[in-house]
């Protein structure tokens, strides 16, 4: 017999609005959308108030204020969002033995064989009470015996709450949620479901795997599980990769503005592209020039929180005006991304529109099915292959 599980998901409730709301207790209890005005940008985060209007993250912020024409609009601060997040991971880690950090806002903790020791129910409410208690923000938490069901009981025990499904009961606390409510279930898969008349998850549940498998092929059995709350997914254990980084030896020695710089574009697409692929930010830039007589200069800045190319590329050209002495031929130039942190590339959204929003996740979709560079920018198609083969270091 397998040993139960124990896992924890954890949610900052509004993580955004709720760290703006510390230092501006004014806002609390109004409807406040960060990221964004009334006339350009997306919504990063709102609160509970606007999204009582219909308002949600990654709604544009000309939709949102439609809706919500009484909200307040707040800019962003994402230096304040990364603080505040090394704040709750610093308690995580202190407290408990493993856990997994999912996004600057979310994380998964395992609790299983403390149950020997201690009840792990017991201390997942005592870690959010000392989460608020530290910190000063709402946080909600749902334990069960896999990463899905609990990440579910999370958006159950919303806003500020918490909810633990107990081993046996899984299906019985999917049954009643719809479809869409299973975390990972595309839009057009749920479409596909709803077709057959089955919007409920205990509808779901009815369903013979052999045809879901026919209709959804090796999608079926993923779906048949996610609705009997199946899921074996391990808790990876939280790391923090300090860097990123790319470099490339020139064949013959170049003193060419236009290709160094196209190269260092093709670089920094590279390494903003991992970035967002492995959910990381970076706030330090720094390029490394060698020149002909192996004598080596870096140049390092600091930014915002950021994996935007259109953010990164300017600050890297920017470095390389400054580390360059342009009188030299260079024989080796690299870039590197540092300081990183966990979090989705909605910390971004105060600064970029929809359209930038949607270009990069174009991009990255189509670079991820096909492979890297297949579509990136004109600069960075320049580069011959025979000249340039970076590599990645962690």
């Amino acid at each position: 017999m397998n040993a139960k599980r124990y896992i924890v998901h954890i949610d900052l409730d509004s993580f955004f609005v709720s760290v703006e709301r510390k230092f501006h207790p004014e806002l609390i209890g109004k409807p406040v959308i960060i990221g964004g005005n009334a006339d350009r940008g997306v919504v990063a985060s709102c609160s509970y108030e606007a999204r009582k209007f219909g308002v949600h993250s990654g709604m544009s912020s000309r939709e949102a204020f439609r809706l919500c024409p009484d909200a307040i609009s707040v800019h962003g601060n994402h230096a304040l969002y990364s603080e505040a997040s090394k704040e709750v991971t610093q308690i995580i880690d202190e407290t408990v033995p493993l856990y997994q950090k999912s996004s600057v806002d979310e994380f998964y903790i395992d609790l299983s064989g403390t149950e020997r020791f201690y009840d792990p129910y017991k201390l997942a409410s005592q870690l959010r009470q000392r989460i608020i208690k530290e910190t000063g923000l709402p946080i909600s938490f749902g334990m069960a015996s896999g990463k899905t069901i609990a990440k579910m009981a999370t958006n159950r025990a919303k806003p500020n709450g918490q909810l633990f499904v107990p081993h046996g009961h899984e299906m019985e606390f999917l049954a009643p949620l719809p479809i869409s409510a299973i975390p990972g279930l595309g839009e057009s898969t749920a479409k596909k479901i709803y077709a057959y008349g089955i919007e409920k998850i205990g509808d779901l549940q009815k369903v013979e795997l052999r045809f879901l498998e026919t209709i959804f092929g090796k999608n079926g059995r993923w779906i048949y599980e996610k609705a009997r709350g199946i899921d074996y997914g391990e808790i990876t254990p939280h790391s923090d990769r300090k860097s990123i980084s790319t470099e490339n030896t020139f064949m013959n020695n170049v003193s060419d503005e236009r290709t160094l710089e196209n190269i260092l574009v093709s670089m920094t697409e590279e390494l903003s592209s991992k970035l967002r692929r492995e959910n990381k930010l970076a706030s330090c830039l720094a390029i490394k020039i060698r020149y002909a007589n192996f004598e080596t200069h870096t140049q390092q800045e600091k930014i915002p929180l950021t994996a935007a190319e259109h953010i990164l590329i300017p600050g890297i050209k920017n470095l390389l005006k400054k580390a360059w002495n342009q009188h030299r031929p260079v024989r080796l130039i690299g870039v590197r991304l540092s300081n990183l942190a966990t979090g989705s590339y909605q910390i971004n959204l105060f600064e970029d529109n929809e359209q930038q929003i949607k270009l990069y996740q174009a991009m990255d979709q189509i670079n991820f099915k096909f492979g890297d560079k297949t579509i990136c920018r004109a600069a960075g198609m320049e580069i011959g292959t025979r000249n340039f083969n970076p590599f990645l270091r962690d």
